[in-house]
């Protein structure tokens, strides 16, 4: 490791790579908060310049270059313009990269963060048609927002929305995509997203996927218009995965007769598994994310877990010595609470940089610290097709096996509640729309309290269960 060798210019205290929801988070506990309730909460984030914080935290120092490599044993890091910087405590939040369907095809984009973002709306504005792969929130959000543009959405499993939902939520939201949007009335009191172009002459030494991961609303301040007259065309492909992506020219020296496709021609056409070909101006790759590991595990022994992302323990510590992670970047290796798993979502980034911050100050202080209270119970708050969807506990009866029950109330257009019960106790919930069920669903979850004398009564509507159970 004898790049390493060059001299050290300065040694810090705490050093946090990554300027996302993780990464600030981790810096600051003072954060913009509005309770919800115990587990849940709304949040204002906005992308500012470094020197806000600098200004904020006098005994802060923001570098900007990306990491090119760590050496853990050495407990330095050394930058892409070649500065080398010593650390006693090191938190990773570098995120994680998109799962794109191809690399390096300029028809085929993939979003994940403020810049992809701005990108795509770029090429959105001369757009006439474009296909979506991808069913997670990114791809739910788009398809919805989209307007002037057809789209063609590829998702491969039986109903949308699979990661956050069962097929009957679904079946709820199905109609937003047929009806006219509704105007936004009331300002939108939820996190906000604002990018900053670089100044004149100022050097941006970010890579293509530098930007922050997008939460949600992301949208709000982006237009979303094709180059079409009308307001939303969304065709679904159900149970299909991409086969194949090639331009008009592959097309035409194809042998096979199945890419034969439709009049007109198109940039780039896209062949999905269940054997339809659609032509469109451009493919968007919304298909998840990768832990960002890549620059810190050459010369590195730290433990992976499958899904690639670094092990961390209920400290938020890896297995290197004085090396912790937040984020999309890590998997929670730790036995988690029946009520709680992870996915690599904004609220989870932001409640394991705040744990991972108070972890390493209290290792410095000689401090016993136990695992945050957010970790009991997951909970989740964000919007679809302009609903309003809580998510807490097992929502999909995630590991539950045969062992569950399901309740179901449901009135079209205005409200989706599930609830999950397993051996007479409340596990899980599904809420869309104004329910304002969430915090005493949360309560009973946490409570597990018996719920088997009120059976189907539980999700009566002529019963007010907030009184029920106060």
């Amino acid at each position: 490791f004898l790049r390493m060798a060059h001299k050290k210019e300065k040694t810090f205290q705490f050093m946090i790579v990554g300027g996302g929801i993780a990464g600030v988070t981790s810096l600051s506990e003072s954060f913009f908060l509005v309770k919800v309730s115990k587990t849940l909460e709304e949040f204002d984030v906005e992308e500012r310049p470094s020197s806000v914080l600098e200004a904020r935290f006098p005994n802060l120092t923001v570098i900007h270059p990306a990491v090119k490599s760590l050496n853990t044993q050495s407990h330095t890091v050394e930058t892409a313009d070649g500065r080398v910087f010593g650390y006693e405590k090191l938190c990773i939040c570098s995120g994680g990269r998109p799962k794109l369907l191809t690399q390096d095809n300029p028809y085929v984009l993939g979003i994940r963060d403020t810049d992809s973002a701005q990108a795509f709306q770029k090429q959105l504005s001369k757009a006439k048609r474009i296909v979506i792969v991808g069913n997670g929130g990114i791809a739910l959000e788009l398809v919805y927002e989209v307007e002037g543009c057809e789209v063609i959405w590829a998702v491969k499993d039986k109903a949308i929305g699979n990661t956050f939902f069962d097929a009957g939520a679904a079946q709820f939201l199905i109609p937003s995509l047929e009806a006219d949007k509704p105007e936004r009335a009331a300002p939108c009191r939820r996190p906000r997203y604002t990018t900053e172009e670089p100044a004149a002459g100022a050097s941006q030494t970010f890579t293509a996927e530098s930007g922050s991961a997008l939460g949600p609303d992301w949208h709000e301040g982006i237009v979303l218009r094709g180059a079409e007259q009308v307001s939303r065309r969304v065709s679904v492909e159900y149970e299909c995965e991409v086969e194949k992506i090639f331009t008009a020219e592959d097309l035409h020296n194809s042998p096979q007769q199945t890419l034969r496709p439709e009049n007109g021609t198109w940039p780039v056409y896209i062949l999905l598994t269940n054997g339809k070909t659609f032509g469109c101006d451009f493919v968007v790759s919304a298909t998840g994310v990768v832990p960002n590991t890549e620059p810190f595990l050459h010369g590195n022994n730290f433990a992976l877990a499958d899904d690639a992302g670094l092990q961390v323990d209920d400290h938020m510590m890896t297995s290197e010595p004085d090396v912790y992670a937040a984020g999309d970047v890590c998997t929670a290796c730790w036995e988690h609470s029946p009520l709680w798993q992870q996915m690599r979502l904004w609220t989870q980034a932001r409640q394991m940089g705040w744990y991972a911050g108070r972890c390493m100050a209290a290792h410095v202080l000689s401090e016993p610290i136990e695992l945050d209270f957010c970790f009991e119970l997951f909970s989740h708050i964000t919007k679809f097709f302009n609903y309003k969807v809580v998510l807490l506990g097992k929502f999909n009866a995630q590991g539950l096996g045969p062992n569950h029950e399901l309740l179901v109330r449901c009135t079209k257009g205005q409200e989706y509640v599930k609830v999950v019960l397993s051996g007479g106790k409340m596990v899980g919930a599904v809420l869309i729309g104004e329910t304002d069920l969430e915090e005493t669903f949360e309560n009973l979850m946490l409570n597990q309290m018996d719920l088997t004398q009120y059976g189907e009564e539980l999700l009566n509507p002529n019963i007010d269960i907030e009184d029920y159970f106060d």
